[in-house]
């Protein structure tokens, strides 16, 4: 059995060099953009973004233990704008002239407020440190612009099934405790299945069925099953399983059922998910899942999320909750979220399609005889202010994009498109 005072296996199993590295080749394969940036010894400031478990952290002690300088690490859940500022003094204090810079970790970097971010910008941007941030959340949202425009952005992916499988072999043949226990990994499905790409999480359930068992240990899917059962948080610990609850929230709206979003609501909100990152699905949701058939959606949610970032929790869960069965109960449709995908992929078969002459601006004489803007059709000085004129570049005036869906507020659009366009958006047109 374990002794007491051993670390858990997944702290034991952390890489210390690459080459011991798993998974993420695209930034640490030979010749990829983190590898060469650590072997020449200077780095500059990025940040790490993908799920729990992928190797973010591990990532920056690896940078740690190769590079010749101080190494310094916060954690945003428990450090302020203060200890930010001790760290950049330190920095500077400690930093010999034409010496790297020393490098500054944060993990959960989404988790800093503006302010301590702000706290960073100076001291980045001088050099002062080069920052290493982790996130699990999407920079865009959660990093201010200053900053992110100072780092570089590395995307990790979610291990993939021969990386768990190599990262499962090494557990059971070199961990100092596995490796007497004589375990025989029968099956792999419900330990590849309930990690979901994360290492950590593989590696505690891993643990949590060796200590179940007494001497020879034969792991098999049902086992696994078994000893989850028994301990459900095991593979749910801290919310590492918040990707799937999100996803079964965000299903449970387009699927039209409010009690089900409302418990996976709950479940989030027990579990101490970040009220904004949830109200921001909402916003998605009400776009993408219920679009053009009742617009208020968006409004609602975009008013929800103002409300939850006013208030935060408790408080927030009741704005949450409203806009998650005002959702759920909307009709759906997701022409619009179909429509600018099918003008994408029309865009990327066709290239930069010249822009009609008639609707050029033509701010400069040479522009007006150049034959800028002739032709044009002020709509406004028309009946109903409208007049059919080509919009689309030439070889693509017949093309279709929005393609309604005849719910009972968007039969109304598509009634003034046919009123508007005729045949070019008659029902038989829509089927071809």
């Amino acid at each position: 059995m374990r002794t007491i005072m051993a670390q858990p296996l997944a702290e034991r199993l952390r890489p210390r060099t690459l080459d011991d590295y798993i998974g993420q080749q695209h930034l640490v394969g030979e010749g990829a953009v983190l590898r060469r940036m650590i072997d020449s010894g200077r780095i500059t400031s990025f940040i790490l973004w993908g799920p729990p478990g992928v190797g973010k952290t591990t990532l920056a002690q690896i940078i740690a233990n190769r590079m010749e300088t101080p190494f310094y690490t916060l954690s945003a859940v428990t450090s302020g704008v203060k200890d930010v500022r001790e760290v950049i003094e330190k920095a500077q204090k400690g930093r010999f002239f034409n010496e790297a810079s020393p490098i500054l970790f944060i993990d959960e970097i989404h988790r800093f407020s503006k302010s301590q971010q702000d706290s960073l910008l100076g001291a980045v941007e001088r050099g002062v440190v080069t920052l290493i941030g982790a996130t699990t959340e999407n920079p865009s949202f959660e990093v201010i612009r200053p900053l992110l425009s100072r780092c570089q952005l590395y995307v990790l992916k979610s291990l993939e099934k021969d990386d768990l499988l190599q990262l499962l072999h090494r557990a059971v043949t070199t961990d100092v405790f596995l490796k007497e226990r004589h375990i025989e990994l029968r099956e792999t499905g419900a330990l590849l299945r309930f990690s979901g790409g994360d290492a950590r999480k593989l590696l505690n359930i891993l643990e949590l069925v060796v200590e179940s068992e007494q001497d020879e240990v034969i792991i098999t899917d049902a086992l696994v099953e078994k000893r989850l059962q028994q301990n459900p948080l095991a593979y749910d610990k801290d919310g590492e399983m918040h990707y799937d609850i999100i996803s079964a929230y965000i299903k449970s709206i387009r699927g039209s059922d409010p009690d089900a979003a409302l418990y996976w609501l709950a479940r989030m909100i027990e579990g101490g998910e970040d009220p904004l990152f949830i109200a921001r699905r909402l916003v998605i949701s009400a776009a993408e899942d219920i679009g053009l058939a009742n617009p208020n959606a968006l409004l609602l949610a975009n008013a929800a999320f103002d409300a939850v970032n006013k208030i935060g929790w408790p408080e927030g869960r009741i704005p949450l909750a409203e806009a998650t069965v005002y959702l759920a109960t909307s009709p759906k449709s997701n022409s619009a979220y179909l429509g600018v995908d099918a003008a994408l992929a029309l865009v990327r078969q066709t290239g930069n399609q010249p822009v009609p002459l008639p609707l050029r601006n033509a701010p400069t004489q040479l522009m007006k005889e150049l034959g800028y803007h002739d032709g044009y059709k002020y709509p406004h000085d028309y009946p109903g202010h409208f007049t059919p004129q080509q919009y689309l570049p030439d070889g693509l005036q017949s093309e279709r994009l929005w393609l309604a869906q005849h719910s009972p507020a968007e039969e109304k659009l598509y009634e003034r498109m046919v009123n508007y366009w005729g045949d070019r958006y008659s029902e038989k047109k829509d089927k071809e």
